[in-house]
């Protein structure tokens, strides 16, 4: 296998090798609104373990974060009833950058601007290893979901649509 590219250092980088977490590195093609269907289709993972990070707001405009299946999609309606929300919804690309340091297609739940709550699908939490954004576009690192848990203070919930995207 060919060496991977190196990637410079990101403040998502920078946390996990700071609290001594073990993760590999993944680069591939970047393409717009290629999402994580494009990722796992480039890198040869399933989307299901590709996990996407999704910044959201509530009713009062405060960020959250949310991990998703790379081929799922978040019922807000579920996600803001196990919240105590009243709604939730995506935040506008340019107030999810602001909100989370990283540009949207490169956002990494990890060494976030804001600290904002973190929600994981539960069955996230199922698979041995996911990948995830590093924090630049065309950038995914890969470690065990539970650091997710650990490092963030993730809460499960199941907000999953059952049909699959792609």
């Amino acid at each position: 296998m060919a060496k991977k590219d190196h990637v410079s250092e990101t403040p998502a980088t920078q946390l996990l090798k700071a609290s001594k977490v073990a993760f590999t590195e993944h680069t591939y093609d970047y393409l717009e609104h290629g999402g994580a269907l494009h990722s796992a289709s480039e890198l040869g993972w399933d989307p299901y373990a590709v996990v996407k990070t999704l910044i959201m707001q509530d009713q009062d405009a405060k960020p959250l974060v949310v991990l998703m299946h790379g081929n799922r999609k978040v019922s807000t309606k579920n996600l803001a009833r196990q919240i105590g929300a009243k709604t939730v919804e995506p935040c506008a690309p340019e107030v999810a950058n602001r909100h989370s340091g990283y540009l949207v297609g490169g956002t990494s739940p990890f060494g976030t601007r804001k600290t904002m709550p973190v929600f994981i699908e539960a069955t996230i939490l199922d698979q041995p290893k996911i990948l995830i954004n590093g924090g630049r576009r065309g950038y995914l690192v890969g470690l065990a979901p539970q650091v997710c848990v650990d490092l963030l203070g993730a809460k499960p919930v199941l907000c999953a649509l059952a049909e699959v995207l792609g």
